[in-house]
């Protein structure tokens, strides 16, 4: 049996799914990652390639329309100067723009350590590897919004 070009032994036929993905991914030199910012949760694979970015099956910059989103993407890997060493492949589910932007960028840097443990360092001196946990306050009730108030009336 092969899958993705990596012959699977017949002993290996009743693993799990899982065991096997883990075997593939160990063979072809798969690194992956999750990241987290607001709302946003990202799933970051970077595998050895020429450095084009994959975002939800569309390409970074036609998935992202800001410049500053595509930058900040591409922070860890300037920063460890592996930037045309990796393919990147990423799936991005809730928030907006800005903070997926932000769920990939903390994804790669954990996906990054997963390739060479000694960029801990480099990544933690930056922030990249710190999840921002600030998220919107909810609503309360008798209240205009977390904290706001409707305007007082005297009389």
């Amino acid at each position: 049996m092969w899958v993705a070009n990596i012959p699977i032994k017949p002993s290996n036929q009743n693993r799990s799914i899982s065991e096997l993905h883990t075997e593939i991914a160990m063979a072809v030199k798969i690194y992956y990652g999750t990241g987290k910012r607001k709302t946003a949760i990202a799933r970051v694979w970077l595998k050895p390639g020429e450095g084009k970015a994959i975002i939800n099956k569309r390409p970074s910059n036609q998935y992202f329309g800001r410049e500053t989103a595509k930058m900040v993407i591409e922070q860890p890997l300037e920063l460890t100067s592996t930037q045309n060493q990796f393919d990147l492949i990423a799936n991005v589910r809730g928030g907006g723009m800005s903070g997926q932007a932000d769920a990939i960028k903390h994804g790669i840097a954990k996906a990054l350590l997963q390739y060479d443990g000694e960029l801990r360092d480099t990544l933690k001196r930056e922030g990249f590897l710190t999840r921002d946990s600030r998220v919107k306050e909810r609503k309360k009730y008798g209240k205009r919004g977390a904290r706001a108030s409707y305007q007082y009336s005297k009389r």
